[in-house]
């Protein structure tokens, strides 16, 4: 039997993982990190430094690194994502059946929380509709919603309001959510926010949220939405990669 742990990891900063996370992590035999491509070669260094500054003493705990599969971004969305996942599932099998032939733990880092917007438990459960000997187990971590309203010190809600969380993608499609009063988006490919016509919403943006190249803007979304994008833009040129979430009310929340 394995034991797979999704442990979250937050938004990178070793300060934000909770200690449940870091009893996993060296309750663990293996921990796998996988690997992006040079572009995001940032991204597997944090984990690296996650791994140096939280596995304790001299831990018996493996590091395996592996090339993550990429999804091909120029098919159908949903199909591309369903054969993304099929492939990450079959390297995953490979590397428990490799480097866990006789069982054990094995736990990968996740970023911000492994139940929001992030796809290692569906990808875990075609594992377990295949029949492998597995067990889940979820860590909890901090979220880049969290980190986005604790660095604009304001609340994730309106008073006594709902707050509707949705993607770049789904904003693109659909506009501004019936009945929400504020709105949390993750995983925009750049400027969904674009589209809405109410310009006097205003907006609480961050990149690299809780790193060193941490980068916020606030503002009306008339007065700050050009700035925005040409600051990602640049941001993402200069680091090759870069990951923003942002909150959208139409009236103050404080």
């Amino acid at each position: 039997m394995i034991e797979l742990a999704f442990i979250g990891i937050g938004t990178g900063n070793p300060e934000h993982v909770t200690l449940a996370a870091v009893r996993a992590l060296n309750a663990a035999d293996v921990v796998l990190l996988p690997r992006k491509g040079e572009s995001k070669a940032d991204l597997i260094d944090l984990r690296r430094l996650l791994c140096d500054e939280l596995l304790e003493g001299e831990s018996p705990t493996r590091i395996i690194e592996f090339d993550l599969p990429t999804r091909d971004g120029e098919a159908p969305y949903l199909g591309a994502v369903n054969d993304w996942h099929a492939a990450i599932a079959a390297v995953w099998a490979q590397l428990l059946d490799e480097h866990l032939p006789d069982g054990g733990r094995a736990a990968m880092l996740v970023w911000g929380d492994p139940s929001l917007y992030d796809s290692s438990l569906r990808i875990a459960k075609r594992l377990l509709d295949a029949g492998r000997a597995l067990t889940v187990n979820v860590i909890p971590g901090i979220t880049s919603l969290q980190v986005l309203t604790a660095e604009h010190r304001i609340p994730l809600n309106a008073l006594a309001g709902a707050v509707h969380i949705t993607t770049g993608r789904r904003l693109r499609e659909k506009g501004w959510p019936t009945d929400a009063e504020t709105v949390a988006v993750m995983l925009d490919s750049g400027g969904a926010f674009s589209v809405l016509e109410d310009k006097h919403v205003h907006i609480w943006w961050g990149a690299y949220l809780s790193m060193e190249k941490q980068c916020l803007i606030e503002g009306r979304l008339k007065d700050v939405e050009q700035q925005i994008l040409e600051r990602r833009t640049a941001l993402r040129d200069q680091h090759g990669w870069i990951m923003d979430s942002y909150l959208l009310a139409r009236e103050p929340l404080l």
